[in-house]
């Protein structure tokens, strides 16, 4: 059968026909669509096996469960963004010292240009720190075709896979043929060496010696993948290493063939011996083309002569930053640019904005007011839609650094003598990783405002279910917040005085305030009420 499939969602379907028995997820773009294809699919196919498939509190947890899952001998995807990794690390890096049991595959999805991302981090890093085996495909039909092989391998060698796409990879549609058969999920089975899953260090550092010796196995199975290959060409000065969807982007600008040497990557370990190839072939000069960081490019410089030019990122060849597209790539082997048409007058930059009608747009403007009336007033806010605070007409925020930080940077802030010191959080940022912080928070006593704009979903990725809903003042007073001072108002313009003197008296107030502004996202608001009228 043949579908027209965006990445996220070939590699959704690989991982149902390879039989997973669970996806283990937190929503983040460009990743989501992987695990809401999953979920919808279950839905529509009530008849097929049961499939774990409910969002995860934050990418850690998701994390351990599928190690748990694979422990069990049953196989499981983890998803997420590439900023998502640094919060999954200390599972994920550990993963590697007690290998895998059941087949075990992590998505990491890379923004490169920071479409919705704070920074350009390149998760093939996480795979070689961890020395893990990453695969990265070129097209949907290899990313479709890639899971089962990552899945197999991971049996194969017992140890995780890491699968790295980007967002291109991700977001952008092509047709894949999908398998005539399908497998079933895998049955209980135990781990044969169950010791080494106890990470004492007397059973890490046999684990650790044998994780060193398989590096050398990994990378000669990286050169025998036949996707990963070198296609010579007619040209032997010239060689092009594209990893990833590179190879895409060099075959578009080259429809009857590319005329020079072409070194295809899309699996790690870098393979050595391909590598070598190059250098056997006489080539002078070789080009990298990669998505993200130049760990190929640096690579390559350690394993051939000195005498031969390597071009890539770092030279200036392609951008430093940002993601690859088919015209950089065409720039990079000096063909003639396309022609382009000039940009109409009538098109006007359009920044992104809070939606008309959302409840933190009024939770901003009673803030605002507030704030004002002190000096030297500051706000802390996190990931989320509430960022968007930071442009007009709100200008609301200061601070906007990673998921969680808002809460203990305030505290921070406040340890320093800042006063007033305002956190602003979303009601899913908050269980993801806002709870750590204010435990501290109440341990010090620290003077501040904790804001959790409750719009009841994970709005930002598009309306999925938040993990504290309709329990974030049961939260904060386990955690030791004096329920007196937890305070709930709804964010609507008539509630306004209402808000602005519940915020003033908590300001006043020398201790660990929660101020929880409660309204529906007025997009799933929407959702439902469409819903409900079918």
């Amino acid at each position: 059968m043949k579908l027209l499939l965006l990445g996220d969602e070939a590699i959704a379907l690989a991982a149902i026909h390879s039989g997973i028995s669970g996806v283990y997820a937190y929503p983040g773009t460009p990743s989501t669509e992987i695990t809401e294809y999953i979920q919808n699919s279950q839905k529509a196919d009530p008849a097929s096996e049961r499939i774990f498939c409910r969002w995860c509190t934050n990418e850690k947890t998701a994390m351990e469960a599928a190690l748990g899952m694979s422990y069990m001998g049953k196989r499981a995807l983890v998803c997420m963004k590439h900023v998502g990794m640094n919060v999954a690390a200390d599972a994920f890096v550990n993963s590697a010292m007690t290998g895998a049991n059941g087949g075990l595959v992590v998505v990491a999805a890379d923004d490169p240009s920071m479409h919705s991302s704070q920074n350009e981090q390149d998760s093939r890093f996480y795979g070689k720190f961890a020395m893990i085996p990453v695969f990265e495909p070129s097209s949907q039909q290899e990313a479709y075709d890639m899971v089962r092989d990552a899945f197999d391998y991971s049996e194969k060698r017992r140890i995780p896979v890491l699968l790295r796409i980007t967002t291109r990879m991700a977001h952008s549609r092509a047709e894949v043929e999908t398998w005539h058969s399908t497998l079933s999920q895998k049955q209980m089975s135990y781990p044969e060496n169950p010791r080494q899953w106890v990470l004492l260090p007397a059973n890490s550092k046999v684990r650790n010696d044998k994780l060193v010796e398989e590096q050398s196995l990994f990378e000669k199975e990286s050169g025998e993948d036949p996707r990963n290959r070198f296609i010579p060409g007619e040209d032997k000065s010239l060689a092009i290493v594209t990893c990833g969807i590179a190879y895409n982007y060099l075959m578009e600008n080259f429809p009857g063939g590319v005329p020079c040497g072409v070194l295809k990557i899309s699996r790690y370990p870098l393979p050595r011996t391909l590598v070598k190839t190059m250098e056997a072939e006489g080539i002078n000069r070789i080009i990298v083309m990669e998505e993200g960081q130049p760990l190929v490019e640096e690579s390559i410089r350690g394993m051939i002569s000195s005498d031969i030019q390597v071009d890539g990122r770092l030279t200036g060849v392609l951008p430093r930053t940002g993601e690859l597209s088919p015209d950089s790539v065409r720039n990079a082997v000096r063909l003639a640019p396309h022609k382009t048409f000039p940009k109409d007058d009538i098109v006007v930059p359009r920044p992104p904005a809070l939606c008309q009608g959302c409840g933190h747009r009024d939770m901003y403007a009673a803030l605002n007011e507030v704030a004002a009336e002190y000096e030297h007033s500051r706000v802390f806010s996190d990931i989320g839609c509430y960022t968007l605070g930071a442009l007009p007409p709100f200008r609301a925020i200061h601070t906007c650094v990673d998921m969680g930080a808002s809460i203990t940077m305030a505290k921070g802030a406040a340890d320093a003598g800042q006063f007033p010191s305002f956190a602003v959080i979303g009601d899913s940022t908050f269980t993801h990783s806002g709870m750590t912080g204010l435990l501290d928070c109440v341990n010090s006593n620290a003077n501040v405002v904790i804001i959790i704009s409750d719009n009841l979903t994970t709005g930002m990725t598009g309306g999925q279910d938040s993990a504290g809903t309709g329990r974030l003042e049961s939260i904060c007073a386990g955690i030791g917040v004096d329920p007196a001072h937890i305070r709930v108002v709804v964010p609507l313009p008539k509630n306004m005085e209402e808000i602005k003197n519940t915020i003033r008296e908590e300001v006043e107030y020398k201790g660990v305030s929660v101020v929880i502004p409660r309204r529906e996202c007025i997009q799933t608001f929407k959702r439902h009420a469409k819903a409900k009228k079918q």
